[in-house]
């Protein structure tokens, strides 16, 4: 009999049943005006009807089960789910320092301006903090009305100057014509002079001639002394004529004199065109100073210049940022570069080594995953908080800023663990971890971890709980529970 046919019975009995207590209430209904004693004669045949109608259906009911039971097989088992599985693998684990440190710039070039006393007339609408600038580019312009007017005063002054060179140089050409005049009077004199000694000559020789003639008698005395005094008179002129000689060379050296004076006056007067030539010079360099110009590429961490302000006279809100008595206008990063300046104790400084690698990352933002290197080791140490500062360099970034808080993983030393597949490791909701052993051959067992490092983003670090060889669940693992049987997969 099938299942279908126990159907059939139950329902045909549960029709009989029915029946049964239907003709029981007709006749009760009918014979209901009988005597008294009736009901009770009533009542216990319909029990006695019920209790065998019940005995009859227990027997119909039961033997149909049994033979379900008997012509149905038995339920099939559960499937095993098909999962891989990997080895528990050893492998060298970087030991890591962790630290915070804050963001700061590697380095900050202030921009300061060359000319101070200028007012701020423009910034172009791109100057603003966090912009990228090339060296070169122009980050403000000052007012230079003023160094115009100066340079047009200045351009006068050299004019002038120059006008003043010429007529000292006018004046030395005049005292050199006195020179060649004056020595030209020298030559006139020197030659009186050459004429004077030759009539002296003259006399000097007649008068000793006629010295003799006098002697003879051949002169009269008379005759003699006229000889004399021509003589006398020939010595006077000669001295008269070197005192001349004299004088006019005086002349000569006093014009001489005069022209060296003349041309002093020149060399000073072409040295204040200079002077004055320099100083428009400095006005035009000035002047080509009115434009701010980044002295490096890199991006504007500061921008305290505003329209309006004048350089070198700082407001108030910026007394702070005052660099050897002038006004700093901007900061830049220079090439992007920051870096982290990471805080580690004294007692741990000794494992920190210089170019060691550096998992940096924020709070903030949880995407923040950067690589850096420790740069330096500042030699001093805080005396209050036991710390040294080590700076990290950082590759270039716009997830960071300075000034911002960030965590650092710093490599120290490399030892050998045990790592798995990060697939094989389960997460549990009491903040413990999971990963699925294969026990025999076919079975899994849940088994309590301790995780470490990841290692090159597809494997983690096993610190506790399992052990060189193990087998784990990867594919599949998060769809097991404990003692689950599986089958495992030809890939693994």
């Amino acid at each position: 009999m099938n299942v279908s046919d126990e159907s059939s019975s139950e329902v045909g009995m549960e029709d009989a049943l029915k029946a049964d207590d239907a003709d029981v209430g007709q006749k009760l209904n009918s014979r209901s005006n009988r005597l008294w004693l009736k009901p009770l004669l009533l009542g216990t045949g319909l029990g006695f009807a019920i209790a065998i109608g019940g005995v009859g259906a227990f027997k119909h009911n039961t033997i149909p089960q049994q033979k379900a039971v008997a012509n149905n097989p038995a339920s099939p088992a559960k499937p095993a789910m098909t999962v891989t599985i990997a080895a528990v693998e050893p492998a060298s684990i970087a030991q890591k320092l962790n630290t915070t440190g804050t963001i700061a710039a590697s380095d900050l070039i202030p921009v300061l301006p060359q000319t101070n006393g200028l007012q701020i007339r423009q910034i172009p609408e791109n100057i603003k903090e966090g912009a990228f600038v090339k060296k070169g580019q122009v980050l403000a312009v000052l007012d230079d009305s003023i160094l115009q007017t100066q340079i047009i005063q200045a351009k006068a002054d050299v004019q002038s100057k120059q006008a003043d060179v010429e007529s000292k140089q006018a004046d030395v050409t005049s005292k050199q014509a006195t020179v060649s005049a004056n020595q030209a009077i020298v030559n006139q004199r020197q030659a009186d002079l050459a004429q004077a000694k030759a009539r002296l000559e003259e006399a000097e020789k007649n008068f000793q001639r006629y010295q003799q003639l006098a002697a003879s008698g051949a002169i009269s005395q008379q005759e003699l002394d006229t000889r004399s005094y021509t003589v006398k008179t020939a010595t006077e002129a000669v001295r008269v004529a070197e005192e001349n000689v004299r004088s006019a060379q005086a002349n000569v050296g006093s014009s001489q004199a005069n022209i060296s004076i003349a041309q002093a006056n020149v060399t000073k007067a072409q040295a204040d065109v200079r002077s004055s030539a320099a100083r428009v010079g400095q006005l035009q360099t000035q002047l080509g100073q009115t434009l701010v110009l980044a002295p490096v590429s890199g991006i504007i961490a500061e921008k305290l210049a505003r329209v309006g302000d004048v350089t070198g006279i700082p407001p108030q809100t910026q007394v702070g940022n005052i660099i050897g008595g002038t006004q700093k206008l901007f900061s830049i990063i220079r090439d992007r570069q920051l870096e982290l300046q990471a805080k580690v104790p004294e007692i741990q400084l000794p494992l920190v080594k210089v170019g060691a690698t550096v998992e940096v990352s924020s709070d903030l933002n949880r995407l923040v995953k950067l690589e850096g290197r420790v740069r330096e080791i500042e030699p001093l140490v805080n005396d209050q908080r036991r710390e040294a500062i080590v700076k990290i360099d950082l590759p270039a970034t716009n997830s960071l800023k300075p000034g911002m808080f960030a965590r650092a993983a710093i490599t120290t030393n490399n030892a050998m663990g045990m790592t798995v597949p990060q697939k094989a490791v389960q997460p549990q909701p009491d903040g413990s971890t999971i990963v699925f052993m294969l026990s025999g051959e076919d079975i899994v067992r849940a088994q309590k971890v301790e995780l470490g490092e990841p290692i090159n983003g597809n494997r983690v670090e096993i610190k506790s709980g399992l052990k060189i060889g193990d087998r784990v669940i990867v594919k599949g693992a998060g769809y097991l529970k404990d003692g689950d049987k599986v089958l495992i997969s030809p890939e693994g």
